[in-house]
């Protein structure tokens, strides 16, 4: 019996032992760095690595974001647009070491690519050279590490395909891209860049791309004055308050909208995408007779026909301002957010807006809205509901931030597009361009 005993005993150490060693095995396996693969000889990137910056940004002294960036021209550098959402200032070193420099201006940026121009001093340092073509897939791909002594490290990978996620042209490519990492340079074999790498989440995985040079070539060519970094964050009150309408152009036709100056920070916030050209080919992605249109969500902007849309925003949402007085009567802007069980300080979406094209009610489906919502129509809402429509059940809970002022018979229009089950409708029909007019 005390044999038998000890038998267990021992069997049971030595399963203890090899989960033990299977746990240290798993956690080794997920907090390991990527391994250096076998890639080409340096063949000049080290000198490459000259071009290419480790960047901290701040929001005053306060420390915010780290990542990478890379000279495209003598005096423009790209980098992550993530990186410099909430900063005041920036301050970038060389990969290899060197002279730490401020960064103060950017020149533009792409927000659904999430690309930044950063203005520099002219640079000793040559721009890489970017990879134009369009057959990229099965290339060699390879990130540079920091040197280590006298060696470059090079991390090999290769482009795997095309994709498009949240309305973004992406390539999938097979090297690790650390969060202190987005943005490095992803290069080709003979030196010449691919993109810019990040890492994003896809189905619960984490998964590795660039953006292609292409867009990156479409920013520069856009480049304009450099302006402070604080203008990112920072709205232009008194101008906007005096923009005279904004038309949104559509496939079928224009519609001319004006914002209310009863809700300044919906005002600045669609101004800011609308200059941003966030909302340019975007899809008007549903679409509801009697009620109306909506447009505004990022990923449909290369969005294939059977893709689930609607979902992507700029990032961040913006509290609810429901204003006495503004309601949703025929032609009303609204902005669209997720229900009261997942946002019970009902925040509305940082880009979607609807326009209500709306019907006609009676008073006793008014009163059931009151009841439900707990609201009160004025004398004037009541006729305005019974005699022009509009959606008054959604009053009291979502924010009317401006109106139609002509065109909204493109709006009826497009509302009565046959649809499918989620209301996208059958044919794609764009937002191609939003103009301020001042």
């Amino acid at each position: 019996m005390m044999r038998l005993h000890l038998f267990y005993l021992l069997v049971s150490i030595l399963l203890m032992a090899a989960c033990s060693n299977a746990d240290k095995k798993k956690e080794a396996e997920n907090t390991a760095q990527p391994e250096e693969q076998p890639a080409p000889k340096d063949d000049g990137f080290s000198t490459l690595a000259k071009s290419v910056f480790e960047i901290k940004t701040y929001d005053g002294q306060r420390i915010l974001e780290t990542g990478k960036g890379f000279l495209v021209t003598s005096t423009t550098i790209v980098a992550p647009f993530s990186l410099f959402e909430r900063a005041s200032r920036a301050i970038m070193t060389p990969l290899n070491g060197g002279e730490t420099t401020e960064i103060k201006e950017f020149y533009n940026y792409d927000r659904i690519n999430n690309l930044i121009l950063l203005k520099t001093d002219e640079n000793e340092q040559s721009p890489l050279k970017l990879y134009g073509a369009d057959n990229a897939e099965g290339l060699k791909t390879i990130v540079l590490g920091k040197k280590v002594g006298n060696r470059q490290p090079l991390y090999s990978g290769s482009c795997l395909q095309k994709k498009t996620l949240q309305g973004r042209k992406l390539l999938s490519i097979s090297n690790q891209i650390g969060k202190i990492s987005i943005g490095t340079p992803v290069f080709v074999s003979n030196g010449t860049v691919l993109g810019m790498g990040i890492s994003e989440e896809v189905m619960f995985e984490r998964q590795y791309f660039t953006v292609p040079v292409n867009e990156i070539l479409s920013l520069v060519n856009k480049r304009g004055e450099a302006k402070a970094l604080k203008e990112i964050q920072s709205a232009n009150s008194a101008r906007n308050a005096s923009v005279k309408q904004i038309i949104l152009e559509t496939d079928y036709g224009n519609i001319a909208i004006k914002l209310y100056n009863e809700t300044p920070a919906y005002r600045d916030n669609f101004i800011k995408l609308a200059e941003e050209g966030f909302y340019d080919s975007l899809l008007i992605h549903r679409v509801i007779s009697d009620f109306g249109i909506q447009t505004g969500a990022a990923d449909t902007r290369h969005a294939a026909a059977d893709d689930i849309v609607g979902w992507k925003g700029p990032g961040y949402t913006i509290p609810a301002n429901i204003v006495d007085g503004l309601y949703h009567k025929r032609g009303a802007i609204g902005s669209p957010r997720k229900p009261d069980d997942k946002n019970n300080q009902r925040r509305s979406d940082g880009s979607q807006f609807y326009i209500v094209t709306g019907r006609k009610y009676i008073d006793e489906e008014l009163d059931d809205f009151e009841e439900k919502n707990g609201i009160t129509f004025t004398a004037e809402q009541r006729n305005v509901y019974k005699t022009i429509g509009g959606g008054p059940h959604l009053d009291g809970s979502y924010t009317v931030f401006g109106e139609v002022v002509s065109g909204i018979e493109v709006a009826d229009r497009i509302s009565r597009f046959p649809v499918k089950g989620d209301f996208r409708p059958l044919t794609n029909i764009r937002l191609k361009k939003v103009r301020i007019e001042y």
